[in-house]
């Protein structure tokens, strides 16, 4: 099953109209996404939790790391440049964290409301090599910003 991105953006912006709640977001994101395609093995999301510091926040999936720092991974790579990470083999990222050692394709992407204020990053694992493009980094980008705009301060 491949994602339509147009029914998707659709369904989590009548699940999320009018909500704040930054976590409230972020769970019912992970979840209508990873449910979506079947080339989405992990999905969640980290939080920044402190200074160049990223904490695990609701996904879909086996477990995650717990901590990311901005310094290290695909993960932290987004958070540090705020753009997005299509990573077709993640044995050839380096630095790459295996939180999973299925992972074979990531695409993570900045979290950001609408002051500009860095909130976390969207991470979806796949099992497969190159499962994410330009597409997917465009489409889930822009229902991130629709989604995150007014979200408040967790």
């Amino acid at each position: 099953m491949r994602v339509d991105y147009t029914t998707l953006a659709k369904t989590i912006a009548a699940l999320t109209e009018g909500e704040t709640d930054t976590v409230a977001l972020m769970a019912t994101v992970a979840c209508e996404v990873h449910n979506a395609d079947d080339r989405f093995d992990w999905t969640g999301f980290y939080r920044v939790t402190g200074p160049e510091t990223l904490k695990i926040g609701p996904y879909q999936g086996g477990h995650g790391c717990v901590v990311i720092p901005f310094s290290r991974g695909v993960c932290g790579a987004a958070a540090r440049t705020r753009q997005a990470q299509i990573v077709e083999d993640v044995e050839a990222f380096p630095g790459h964290i295996a939180c999973s050692a299925s992972t074979r394709s990531e695409l993570v992407l900045p979290v950001v409301e609408g002051a500009g204020r860095l909130l976390g990053v969207l991470d979806i694992d796949s099992d497969r090599p190159g499962a994410f493009g330009q597409e997917d980094a465009d489409h889930l980008s822009a229902i991130l910003g629709q989604v995150f705009a007014n979200a408040a301060a967790a």
